[in-house]
């Protein structure tokens, strides 16, 4: 049965006390216990809501200091987790019990109330805690045009922690116009470019660089080369010990880089992580072939994680991402200088050229949404200081969830060069 409601976000910072801190803080704490708990319980044995609820509720609510109904959303997290393993698993990929490291919990609207003088009361392990949003002063600002209007609902919502803030992902939901019903659900879209410099760079500025794991692929490739050459036992047995070795280590970036990926892509609430087509990567790249393992390896794992979150990963072509502005769309062989530095010969714009590629691959997934009969056209790219859409509607996120004003349409610029 399909939803027969649009599903939106407002991220909002919150203004919190020391001692509503402690409280939160203690609450993300015992829902992670809570979520591991019941995943524990569960893990081989049940995987739906109505199954891991009664078989982990008690015990979560005696374990934990969770209040019954997070103890409940525990349960249910929990089945959601372990759900997305068993899809993975039916796709032949390799999975492993979900672990809950987050610093986050889930709010519903029994354990979250959101009222009109721009306060937010939430459930925590002691007592309910009323917090003041921290809303922009325009009257016109982002969150407005969800909390203001009687169109949208208050739905389950995610309090998280990011380098010491504390910003409320407050989901909304209003029912489907004739038009909208029967159709895909557009959502948030996050550009992923993948290469040798930098190992992966987002459509929001988030950087993963690949000169260490470059420098180490080349000298495994010359010690190889040298054992291989010796051709001896010994050679041979060392051989395999440097590959044991040298394996772990890459698997170890790329699960570091993966995580990365997809904590940007929930952090901005993304429903979509775009990579480019790999089969040509290496023509593209020059990579070696320990790179295009890597990217083969990197994709996948962060295509199994990202499903487990409920994100969808999914590649677009190749075509013109390096040459093509993400500005203005121009297209040439001179706009990429170099290896690094992407400068467009129209529109002056001067950008790092992995992340100009980021937004065009993200934007191209956007805009083939928008040709589809399947969805409504509303998919929005998501960059570090809002969100766009391709005919440049541009939505700032909040005061303090971090700006970067180069991302803002060449209208809503003071100075087009950035």
């Amino acid at each position: 049965m399909g939803d027969d409601y649009v599903h939106r976000t407002a991220i909002t910072c919150l203004e919190v006390t020391d001692e509503q801190r402690d409280l939160l803080e203690e609450t993300i704490s015992e829902w992670k216990r809570g979520c591991q708990l019941a995943t524990d319980m569960a893990w081989g044995k049940c995987n739906a809501k109505s199954d891991v609820q009664p078989l982990a509720y008690n015990d979560v609510r005696e374990c934990t200091d969770l209040g019954s109904q997070h103890a409940i959303l525990a349960t249910h997290q929990a089945a959601k987790a372990i759900t997305g393993c068993i899809e993975r698993k039916a796709k032949d990929k390799k999975v492993s019990k979900p672990t809950f490291t987050a610093p986050t919990v889930k709010y519903d609207t029994r354990t979250m109330t959101v009222f009109d003088d721009d306060t937010v009361s939430l459930s925590t392990t002691e007592s309910r805690v009323r917090c003041d949003l921290a809303l922009p002063d325009a009257d016109n600002g982002y969150q407005r045009q969800y909390l203001d209007s009687d169109n949208w609902s208050v739905m389950e919502s995610t309090l998280t922690v990011r380098d010491g803030d504390y910003l409320l992902h407050i989901g909304f939901r209003r029912p489907k116009t004739d038009t909208e019903r029967n159709t895909a659900e557009d959502g948030t879209v996050l550009g992923v470019d993948l290469g040798i410099e930098n190992l992966a760079v987002t459509s929001t500025a988030s950087f993963f660089s690949g000169r260490e794991l470059t420098h180490d692929l080349r000298e495994f490739e010359k010690v190889r080369a040298g054992l291989q050459q010796t051709g001896t036992r010994s050679a041979h047995r060392t051989l395999e010990q440097s590959s044991g070795r040298e394996l772990r280590y890459v698997r170890d970036v790329l699960h570091r880089a993966s995580n990365a990926i997809v904590d940007e892509a929930l952090r901005h609430e993304c429903d979509v992580i775009v990579f480019e087509n790999l089969t040509h990567i290496r023509d593209r790249t020059g990579a070696s072939w320990g790179h295009r393992w890597a990217f083969r390896t990197l994709y996948e794992q962060v295509e199994y994680k990202a499903e487990t979150e409920g994100i969808s990963v999914k590649q677009v072509g190749s075509a013109h991402t390096s040459k093509r502005c993400a500005e203005c769309g121009f297209t040439a062989d001179e706009n990429r200088s170099t290896r690094t530095n992407f400068r467009c010969v129209k529109c002056e714009l001067e950008t790092n050229a992995d992340y100009n590629v980021a937004k065009n691959i993200g934007m191209r997934y956007v805009r083939r949404g928008q040709q589809s009969s399947r969805r409504t056209g509303d998919t929005q790219l998501a960059l570090k200081s809002g969100t766009v859409t391709p005919s440049g509607g541009f939505t700032a996120y909040p005061d303090r969830f971090e700006a970067e004003l180069t991302d803002k349409p060449l209208s809503q610029r003071a100075n087009p060069s950035g």
